[in-house]
């Protein structure tokens, strides 16, 4: 019974988190900016979203919660290095001509704005 609700938990968690990278892509194109892959998987890890917008690039990481307040805790420092590590892999896939690269964070919950953090990740 246990092995069924932890994989029932792990099922909603990931429809949770496509349904969040979804509404994060939404608001990246509402700013203006073209996402041009989603669950770009590296060795390194995952990136939820890279976004293109003039001559830059962002790979983004995307964080829901169901309470607004949990997204001041939802991103850490370890999480931002294995966004940085998985972007350094693929990032001569996306900036090809000199761009900009950097690494955002969107933090959503139900009933909040969307908060995107610019250049999260500075080492």
């Amino acid at each position: 019974r246990d092995g069924i609700e932890s994989a029932m938990k792990r099922k909603r968690a990931e429809q949770q988190g496509r349904q969040a990278e979804e509404e994060a892509a939404r608001f990246l194109q509402a700013q203006g900016w073209d996402v041009v892959d989603t669950r770009r998987k590296t060795p390194a890890g995952e990136i939820d979203l890279v976004a293109r917008q003039g001559r830059l690039v962002a790979f983004v990481e995307v964080k829901w919660r169901r309470k607004a307040a949990d997204l001041d805790i939802a991103i850490d420092e370890y999480r931002l290095r294995r966004v940085a590590a998985a972007a350094e892999i693929v990032a001569h896939e996306y900036a090809t001509d000199g761009e900009d690269l950097r690494v955002d964070v969107i933090l959503l919950a139900p009933g909040a704005e969307p908060r995107h953090i610019v250049n999260a990740w500075q080492p």
